[in-house]
């Protein structure tokens, strides 16, 4: 079992989660986990806060590489029937969906995302759960990017790329928290939440349907 794609794959990872990080939906909750990690945080240094992020970020990778490695087994199935018109098809609409629901065209259903103030961890395996657990409790949020890097794994069929990806995208995802968690002195100097996040939304909205289209275009070429 062998890495396939190329190194682009994995700054492209890193760069659709650094993107979902300052979603409308992400970036306002993110000084609510930098504080838990500072209330974790009892000696009061950078180091301890910049491993306790580490920690904190490591349990979303492991949830989001879990997810991979299904995609990547099921993706047996997508191999079998790529050439098929019907999945390009079935895959574009997806993408489709995905777009739309950045441009606020199809609403998704969003959950609450202050478990982190109801619960205090009392070692570094309670960080990692809490981080692993916050890895599904911000799925709706990160569900387009997310949902089209698991299509693009499961026709991969790699289950060590599938995973190694989803880490670097999850580590892209949990970088400024790192960064805040680590300073915590850059807390205030954090950009005010406004129109600039809708825009970053669109952004990735349009690569999404960028996507789309492709898979469109591919699968009218195998219909005529």
């Amino acid at each position: 079992m062998h890495l396939t794609g190329n190194i682009t794959d994995y700054f492209a990872a890193f760069a659709g989660g650094v993107l979902v990080s300052f979603s409308p939906c992400v970036y306002p909750v993110m000084p609510i986990t930098a504080g838990f990690i500072a209330g974790v945080n009892t000696r009061g240094t950078k180091l301890m806060g910049f491993f306790i992020s580490l920690i904190y970020v490591l349990g979303i990778a492991v949830t989001y590489s879990t997810i991979a490695m299904a995609a990547a087994l099921t993706g047996k199935i997508f191999g079998q029937f790529q050439n098929s018109p019907v999945v390009f098809l079935v895959v574009g609409n997806i993408l489709l969906f995905f777009s739309l629901s950045l441009f606020d065209v199809i609403p998704l259903p969003m959950l609450g995302l202050n478990v982190q103030n109801k619960i205090r961890p009392t070692s570094m395996a309670m960080v990692l759960l809490l981080g692993a657990a916050s890895g599904l409790i911000i799925g709706p949020c990160t569900a387009p990017i997310l949902g089209s890097l698991l299509l693009h794994i499961a026709s991969k069929q790699n289950i060590l790329y599938g995973a190694s990806l989803m880490f670097v995208f999850s580590y892209g995802l949990g970088a400024s928290l790192i960064l805040i968690g680590t300073f915590s002195g850059m807390l205030s100097r954090m950009p005010k939440s406004g129109s600039w996040l809708i825009r970053v939304k669109q952004f990735c909205g349009f690569i999404l349907l960028l996507a789309a289209e492709y898979f469109f275009i591919q699968a009218g070429r195998l219909l005529l």
